[in-house]
């Protein structure tokens, strides 16, 4: 049976979506995690909920204990997890209250733990691969049911994951651009990569927000407008969590 982890990033660490919800607060190897586990089903699958930033939002990106956020999922059964991520667009196309399902990274972080191996067992080294950081499986779903929900979404895209706290200059804006990043945020890189390492099947529904900074004719993003739009269209996500979870096998 699965069972499926949501990490709720900002507009979507709300567990009112979980039927029967109850919480439990759990230790990891690598520190605490970001929030307690909310654990309940969504049409009868079982389902554990964390905030990624925690539940008050205390936590900026630098300090999201990645690695005990993926360890505690792992180590309560889930056999899958499903991300939710407000991004800002670096493309034209890719429309405010937009979706992406995201299919590759750029890691532009510089402080975060990016490996559960802190060491090496003799003659043991562990190199994960990550040509494709997102499941298949689960991207698959998720873009057939953005078709049967009618929803505005993208097929693909690149994100890079910035250190932050603070928003892009213009000159970085556009250079991600021609890295071939089409959205930006600071979070699913790391997460994405631990992940894998820890051999959970994951994938990342990001929003579109705003167009960060690059766009000459819009103003430079702010937090305000961030929240403004997810929290206009976070119906979408939490749809399509509902419609996607009773079909992971």
């Amino acid at each position: 049976m699965s069972k499926i982890g949501i990490i709720g990033g900002s507009g979507l660490d709300n567990p009112d979506i979980l039927e029967n919800a109850t919480s439990i607060t759990i230790k990891t190897p690598y520190g605490d995690p970001t929030s307690d586990l909310k654990c309940g089903k969504i049409k009868g699958v079982d389902v554990v909920l964390l905030a990624r930033h925690g539940r008050e939002h205390t936590y900026p990106p630098t300090h999201v204990n990645f690695r005990a956020n993926i360890h505690s999922l792992k180590e309560q059964g889930c056999t899958h997890i499903l991300a939710t991520t407000a991004v800002g667009s670096l493309r034209e196309e890719i429309e405010r209250g937009h979706l992406v399902i995201l299919d590759q990274f750029i890691d532009f972080t510089r402080r975060r733990n990016l490996s559960f191996y802190d060491t090496f067992e003799p003659h043991s080294p562990k190199h994960t691969p990550m040509a494709e950081p997102f499941s298949k499986e689960l991207r698959g779903l998720l873009i057939a049911a953005c078709k049967e929900l009618n929803l505005d979404f993208h097929e693909k895209g690149t994100v890079v994951t910035i250190e932050g706290p603070r928003f892009s200059t213009i000159a970085e804006s556009k250079m991600f651009r021609l890295w071939g990043a089409d959205v930006i945020n600071m979070s699913i890189a790391p997460e994405a990569a631990l992940a894998n390492e820890a051999g959970v099947p994951y994938a990342a529904i990001a929003m579109s927000t705003d167009y960060d900074c690059w766009k000459e004719d819009e103003e430079p993003v702010t937090w305000e407008q961030i929240l403004k739009i997810f929290g206009e269209n976070v119906g979408k996500v939490t749809k399509l969590l509902i419609n996607v979870i009773p079909k992971i096998k």
